[in-house]
């Protein structure tokens, strides 16, 4: 669409000079592409403005730009608004390389296309550039435009740390490949001329490799395996070049973390001139003699790269395609066995484990995972989707196969360590005692740790070097009852049970507004201005949560007194504050909601943007949501903020670790569970009595008194938000405001399309949802205060419930039990493999006291036949044994007994004749004891 404007203003002597302007329109998809072209400038000031009356120059120039449309915000085009630059319009911005033509892509975010070659102005200048964002890996052919270009004058870009040289295109763009850039989020990308300062500023997205756009992958996942017989290889050749007769090349490279730097190597060629038409087979046999030595044999794995064997000559580059991380097994197998031997795979194993021994724990410092997927998914302060194994985005998983859905910790630990939980199709926790699939704590967290240009803490890279790597050559590589899976389920990496988790507390605020306290205290309160939620300032917890509320729009009647959410703001101790507020209506044909953080709006309109790490916090919306209506924002501390639209209408919850039971204060009350002591007052002291159909005296006495503004204040802190335009936090606070204060508001005495009848129908036992349809007159408005109210009853009485839990119940090595489950009411029976026995108890109960019953014949386990049969001959011949000894001890002490006698009786004559004659002695006076020697008594 294309228009001619001619803009005449009258001066003094009905003089009348005027602007030609023709404006092109270009639409594509969501974007729209804007293109003034300024053929003459006939006056730049009006009279009003200080300017001549009758030439129209001097004073104030006037205002350029444009709306950016449908009610998005409006853009000044600077440095030519209100400056003498004005002038310079119909002969600079060469889009297109013409004078006098300036592009801008219309988007959330306007962007100028146009080079600006005053040098006065440089630091205020921002740079535009295109595509904004790339892989971590670096490649990305980025166009940059600010400065004007000439073609002997030497540019450089610099990405973050990272100098590039840039390739000039014309005055208005050059070219700058990407490097490699070990970060991940928002990083500036700077430009300098002739060794000047780097003046021209923008922000860059690095996406992480697993997160960014998949431009090179394998058709099958046969690639996982030690001697596939073929690989398919395909990428996105379109980004490569348009031209599909051109030649690439493909090649295998190496990273691995053996020192402080991280060390990426080429390691071989894989093919050379193929034609770029986005497919390409592999055959690993051929690679199956190569020797590249034992330094490149280290590597286990790395990547895919594809770039162009003959670059375009006017760019004077390639631009370069990545895979994702990929093991290498398929290609080095075959030197590893011939060099390394049979047992390669036990031998990598070994080392690892021994380094991994050496190395500090981990596994105490992190979140223990829920029980249940329901508790994980309402844990919004601690656990984020893996974006790996997610049942919204990539369900694939398959690294924990027959999961329907994982849980990484939100952020690392303070040593860069992260939790991972995977849930099975009933939403049980999956452990890698049960089999090799469960979820595992990761000594590198994905999303790495600042500063992430060291071993150890590269987002995804570390991750894989020191958790992943380890699960193809100690498991993957090898069979999963094989010694050294055991010690990598068992012990190394082993799944955290959820015995000793314990849910957040949770509490809400919705409607117009009604608030649901941590204690389940429910009340209503009607401020105008900035609030704050929650405030914990003790030694171990410093959090903000602060709310925006505004008056509502007009009902038929005129003014709605009462309020509604419009916005957010969290931080806790030093991180970056970020903000949710709501669009208006008619700016919601993309985003719902704005997320500001760091006074920048971000979006999470993409894969790789979904999940976003910033100082302290990590906000992400989830995978299924495009629209940016749900938003979670993730603290250090395991604190929680979830923010949701439906409809034009707002809720918020806010969700809190046990640590902070007794350190809140705030709308949402002292966390104590105790319901008495909700309305404490900024300083400590109670508040009003405990009625909540007293909402004038709540109103007065507690919930304004909880009002913040710009100034600091020790009770309160200061608002959080980030007011624009020369707005303050007075903007939108309103002392004098009177709400009305009625729980069962009467309806207007004149309006007779709604009675109390058709409200209960609605609402049934629903307070707030009364309040809201009474007071507005509109049933949406109830409709949804009724639905986030039973969204936060059920979240805390249901997903937040503590689930009783036995702990892991290891099936029998060569066995296999028959359910995962292990809550009360459980019943576990175990089995072996074809060719094993099972010996000792092959069945246990979960009970109520959250333990498994006794096992009295020993823990279960599978033994090989063989070897049963010869414990069962053991037992056997024991058994004989044990009776036959006794029997011949018992006869052999009888023997003895009765061989003693008979001696005895020898040798006193028993049986022999009597004795003839006793010398000095008769017969009668011998005596004979049975236990001594004999005696003779002699008379005297």
């Amino acid at each position: 669409m294309a228009s001619r404007y001619s803009v005449g203003v009258s001066f003094v002597g009905e003089v009348t000079d005027s602007h030609v302007l023709r404006v092109r329109l270009v639409f594509v998809s969501f974007r729209t592409y804007a293109m003034f072209n300024y053929a003459h400038l006939g006056w730049t000031t009006h009279a009003e403005a200080g300017g001549d009356t009758n030439t129209g120059q001097g004073g104030v120039p006037a205002f350029v730009g444009f709306n950016a449309g449908n009610g998005t915000k409006a853009y000044e085009y600077k440095p030519y608004s209100q400056d003498m630059r004005i002038r310079d319009l119909t002969y600079k911005g060469y889009a297109n390389r013409i004078p006098g033509r300036h592009v801008f892509r219309i988007d959330e975010r306007v962007m100028s296309g146009n080079c600006f070659d005053d040098e006065t102005v440089y630091t205020s200048q921002p740079l535009v550039f295109a595509p904004e964002s790339g892989n971590m890996m670096g490649g990305m052919m980025v166009n940059v435009t600010g400065p004007c270009f000439n073609a002997d004058r030497r540019i450089i870009c610099r990405f973050d740390t990272q100098d590039v040289v840039g390739k000039y295109i014309d005055q208005n763009r050059a070219v700058c490949i990407m490097p490699r850039v070990y970060a991940t989020g928002y990083v500036d990308l700077t430009i300098s001329i002739d060794g000047g300062n780097f003046n021209w500023k923008g922000r860059f997205y690095v996406e992480s490799p697993t997160t960014a756009p998949e431009m090179v992958w394998f058709q099958t996942e046969n690639f996982h395996e030690l001697n596939p017989p073929e690989l398919r290889l395909r990428w996105d050749k379109t980004n490569l070049t348009v031209d599909e007769s051109a030649k690439v090349r493909i090649s295998v490279w190496g990273y691995r973390e053996d020192t402080v730097n991280p060390k990426m190597e080429y390691i071989d060629m894989l093919t050379d001139g193929v034609v770029n038409n986005g497919d390409v087979k592999i055959y690993p046999l051929d690679f199956a003699n190569r020797d590249n030595g034992p330094n490149l044999r280290q590597y286990t794995f790395g990547f895919i790269q594809i770039n162009l064997t003959i670059y375009d000559p006017k760019v004077g580059m390639s631009p370069i395609l990545w895979s994702r991380p990929i093991p290498l097994g398929w290609y080095f197998s075959p030197q590893w066995k011939r060099f390394e031997g049979d047992k390669w795979a036990h031998d990598r194993c070994n080392k690892w484990i021994d380094y991994d021994r050496q190395m500090r724990p981990f596994t105490y410092e992190l979140p223990i995972c829920p029980c249940m997927m329901h508790q994980a998914a309402s844990d919004k302060g601690r656990y984020v989707p893996d974006f790996e194994c997610d049942r919204f985005g990539n369900a694939q998983c398959f690294y924990h196969q027959g999961a329907q859905m994982c849980y990484r910790s939100g952020l690392s630990s303070r040593d860069g360590a992260g939790q991972q939980c995977c849930y099975d199709k009933d939403g049980l926790l999956m452990m890698t005692s049960d089999n090799k699939w469960g979820g595992n704590p990761g000594r590198s967290h994905n999303l790495g740790l600042m500063p992430w240009n060291e071993a150890g803490k590269v987002p995804s890279l570390s991750h894989w070097q020191m958790d992943v790597t380890p699960f193809y050559t100690c498991c993957l590589w090898q069979d999963e009852t094989s010694e050294d899976c055991e010690i990598y389920r068992f012990e190394r990496r082993a799944s955290q049970d959820c015995v000793g988790y314990q849910p957040p507390g949770a509490a809400a605020v919705f409607g117009d507004p009604h608030f649901y306290t941590f204690d389940n205290m429910t009340y209503t309160f009607n401020g105008k201005g900035e609030f704050v939620l929650v405030r914990a300032d003790t030694v171990r917890h410093k959090l903000d949560v602060q709310a925006r509320f505004e008056a509502i729009p007009n009902n038929v009647y005129g003014t709605a007194r009462a309020t509604v959410l419009t916005a957010v703001a969290a931080q806790e101790n030093t991180s970056v504050v970020v903000e949710v507020r709501i669009r208006p209506p008619y700016a919601q044909w993309r985003y719902r909601l704005d997320v500001i953080v760091d006074q920048r709006y971000v979006y999470f309109d993409t894969f790789s943007r979904h999940v976003q790490n910033f100082k302290g916090v990590t906000v992400y919306t989830p995978t299924s949501i495009l629209n940016q209506s749900h938003v979670v924002i993730m603290f250090q501390s395991g604190a929680g903020v979830e923010v949701v639209e439906n409809n034009r209408h707002m809720s918020a919850r806010v969700y809190l670790p046990l640590s902070y039971m007794n350190q809140t204060r705030g709308l949402f009350g002292n966390w104590s569970m105790d319901l008495y002591d909700d309305f404490t007052l900024p300083d400590g002291t109670p508040g009003p009595s405990l009625d909540i159909n007293n909402l004038e005296s709540l109103h007065n006495s507690f919930g304004m008194k909880w009002s913040v503004d710009d100034k600091f204040d020790p009770y309160k802190g200061k608002s959080l938000f980030y007011h624009e335009n020369g707005r303050s936090s007075n903007f939108f606070y309103d002392a004098t405001f009177q709400p009305i204060f009625d729980v069962k508001p009467p309806l207007p005495a004149n309006y007779s399309s709604l009675n109390s009848t058709q409200i209960d129908q609605t609402c049934g036992n629903s307070y707030q949802c009364y309040y809201d349809y009474a007071v507005t007159l509109n049933r949406q408005y109830a409709i949804y205060a009724k639905y986030y109210l039973d969204e936060i009853v059920n979240i805390k009485s249901n997903n937040l419930k503590v689930v009783i839990s036995c702990g892991a119940l290891p099936a029998p090595k060569n066995g296999r039990k028959s359910t995962f489950a292990y809550t009360p009411g459980t019943f576990v029976k175990f089995d072996c493999d074809p060719g094993y026995v099972l010996v000792g108890e092959d069945r246990r109960w979960c009970y109520a006291s959250a333990e498994w019953n006794w096992a009295l014949w020993g823990d279960a386990q599978c033994i090989p036949e063989a070897e049963y049969n010869a414990l069962q001959a053991g037992i056997i011949i024991g058994s004989i044994l044990a009776v036959a000894v006794p029997v011949a001890i018992i006869l052999y002490y009888v023997c003895q007994c009765l061989r003693e006698r008979r001696a005895q009786r020898h040798n006193f004559g028993y049986d022999k004749k009597p004795a003839r004659s006793i010398p000095n002695a008769t017969a009668q006076n011998v005596r004979i004891s049975p236990h001594s020697s004999p005696s003779i008594e002699t008379e005297a």
